[in-house]
């Protein structure tokens, strides 16, 4: 057996840089010798697989036998290198490649079948085309950009005239087949319809109504239809897979999605199919409603639209003047309670906070068989809030995490001005039965009411209202409540409907003299109980004034000699703190110390804390 002489030094290098160049060799890929198979450098015999075609057969007999012990691979192109290299030339790396690519271009151009360019895997397409047999003949094949077939699709099925774009069951369409598209819904993902959609939105004049009837699409195949086509007034997903509410968040989850839609078209869907089949029509429509303000017809169906009479002349925008009134019209009243005794309402919601906050479990009783529990989160920072600064100034507030209130165990929010809610989940945020209500609530962070300690954090009203053929009570509660373990703050509204507990039941059997029918909760950023005091009402909360106090403003001269002589032992900076916080407080030195101590020596934040227990010092604290 012969074996291939040794090549030149240094041509392999330049061989490979060629072969690379010309698309014969993957650009990671390193020469080897075709004859070493295995680290120890053993000659080995490469063995095909493939079975020899008659005319290869012919020619390797002219060939010899050492020839034919060798099958062809790109990686031997190395060895047939020498030719076209010889030893003794010195060319450079440029002019080599150059060489060797117009070569192998002109062995391609007459390649025969057995020709190591032409036979498949021998070499990797380029961007001119690949080379391909038929009928025994070399023929090239121009590549067609996948983006330029869907152009050609969406071109063809658009009408200019009536902005109408047609893209029904387009797995049947001879382009589709032509060039190998896969559609969405058959094999295309969220971003070959994000292909389609931004093609669309480049057709002039733009797209006012699109049909992706019958193409077997997902909610997630529409991920991107309200960003490129934002404008849409007439959508049809008929016959398509939206099988849950889910799969329309992609066009409906928000409000300002698809907000100019006017029609939609879901005859043929899992969804229509299944909610009237169970006889949800109605709650089928209104969720659709919901979810799209401005739409008009469902199913080629009108929607009913509640609207305003506008005896303004069409185009014109009246003038209102700006106001100037700095409180409302009218003032904050005092608690309203009637109709009821206001030691029953004392009495229930003692109880019911204690247990709330150290167990939960014991308040199984108080519900009614048929009761029904939601809680809700607002979790925007209230605007006055911002105004005052509160999250910024009051020590715990920055703990405080959303998380465990909206997702937990028990559920969720239930947060029914939040158009991405759908329907399965307000179904089941809405706990019905005492022990599934009980079950939601252990769910829900700890927390702590100071309902006897701080009665002016709260504020109440109760009243009858019409239940069956009597009367139940109406309880409307708001206040704050810490959250544990961050000692954070927060705000609530709690209303309960309650009602007399019969004689013998479970809640009366353990000392309750009501039973609550209903329980609704929001919880909600913290803001200044300020809000419910008792007299005018401020239309606009003010700032707080970033501008510092004086300290000349409050002497140490108008502290008792015993503080004045304990002030003294301070650094001076401690000293200036201290009487700032006792002309803003007019607390005295002592606890003004304990003050500015237990709010590491901020000044704002002591000011906030200051607030949050003023009503609660004893009167010896001040001056």
């Amino acid at each position: 057996m012969f074996s291939t002489p040794p090549p030149a030094s240094g041509s392999r290098t330049i061989a490979a840089g060629a072969l690379r160049k010309a698309g014969l060799m993957d650009s990671d890929t390193r020469m080897r010798d075709g004859e070493k198979g295995r680290p120890g450098g053993k000659k080995i015999t490469p063995k095909s697989r493939r079975r020899p075609r008659a005319n290869e057969s012919a020619k390797e007999q002219t060939l010899g036998s050492s020839q034919r012990t060798r099958s062809w691979h790109p990686f031997l192109l190395a060895s047939r290198c020498p030719p076209f290299f010889p030893q003794d030339d010195d060319q450079t790396l440029t002019d080599a490649s150059t060489q060797l690519a117009t070569r192998t271009t002109s062995s391609a151009r007459g390649a025969g079948p057995s020709d190591p360019l032409s036979i498949r895997g021998a070499s990797r397409p380029t961007l001119a085309g690949r080379i391909r047999r038929r009928d025994g003949e070399p023929v090239r094949i121009e590549k067609q950009s996948t983006v330029d077939a869907w152009r050609q699709l969406v071109d063809k099925r658009y009408d200019p005239n009536t902005r109408f774009l047609n893209l029904e069951s387009m797995i049947d369409d001879e382009v589709v087949k032509k060039y190998s598209l896969t559609p969405p819904g058959y094999g295309g993902d969220a971003r070959t319809g994000a292909v389609i959609f931004k093609l669309a939105a480049q057709l002039k004049p733009e797209v006012q109504t699109l049909s992706l009837a019958n193409n077997n699409i997902l909610g997630i195949h529409l991920a991107y239809l309200d960003r490129y086509l934002p404008k849409l007034r007439n959508l049809s997903l008929q016959g398509n897979s939206i099988k849950t509410w889910r799969d329309l968040d992609p066009v409906g989850a928000k409000k300002d999605k698809m907000k100019h839609l006017r029609e939609l078209v879901l005859v043929g869907t899992p969804l229509r199919d299944m909610e009237y089949k169970n006889g949800r029509g109605d709650r089928y429509r209104s969720e659709i409603a919901r979810r799209f303000p401005a739409l008009e017809v469902l199913d080629s169906e009108a929607i009913t639209q509640i609207g305003f009479t506008n005896d303004s002349a069409p185009g014109s925008t009246p003038t209102v003047p700006k106001p100037s009134a700095t409180t409302f019209p009218c003032g904050m009243g005092s608690p309203f309670i009637a109709g009821v005794d206001g030691a029953l309402v004392s009495n229930f919601l003692f109880r019911f906070f204690q247990m709330f906050d150290t167990q939960r479990s014991g308040l199984l009783d108080v519900y009614d068989p048929q009761a029904n529990f939601s809680y809700c989160c607002n979790t925007s920072i209230p605007a006055r809030a911002r105004i005052e600064n509160l999250h910024n100034t009051m020590p715990n507030q920055r703990k405080l995490t959303w998380e465990h209130w909206l997702n937990n165990s028990g559920g969720g929010s239930r947060n029914l001005s939040r158009p991405q809610v759908n329907v399965d989940k307000m179904v089941e945020d809405l706990h019905t039965g005492a022990s599934k209500i009980i079950a939601a609530q252990a769910a829900l962070p700890k927390t702590k009411h100071d309902v006897q300690g701080a009665m002016h954090k709260f504020v109440v009203d109760a009243f009858p209202v019409p239940h069956g053929e009597g009367s139940a009570l109406l309880l409307t509660l708001h206040g704050e409540f810490m959250e544990i373990p961050s000692q954070g703050i927060r705000s609530f509204d709690r209303s309960f409907i309650l009602l007399p507990a019969p004689e013998g039941s479970r809640a009366k059997l353990s000392g309750w003299d009501v039973v609550v029918l209903c329980d609704q909760l929001t919880i909600r950023g913290f803001s200044n109980p300020i809000a419910w005091k008792v007299g005018p009402m401020l239309v606009q909360a003010e700032a707080k004034s970033k501008v510092p106090q004086k300290s000349a403003e409050f002497s140490a001269s108008s502290l008792p000699l015993a503080q004045q002589q304990a002030l003294r032992t301070l650094p001076q900076v401690q000293q200036d703190l201290v009487l700032r916080i006792c002309g803003r407080t007019r607390l005295n030195a002592h606890y003004a110390v304990d003050c500015l101590t237990n709010n590491a020596w901020d000044f704002e934040r002591a000011i906030a804390n200051f607030e949050q227990v003023k009503d609660t010092l004893p009167k010896d604290a001040f001056l």
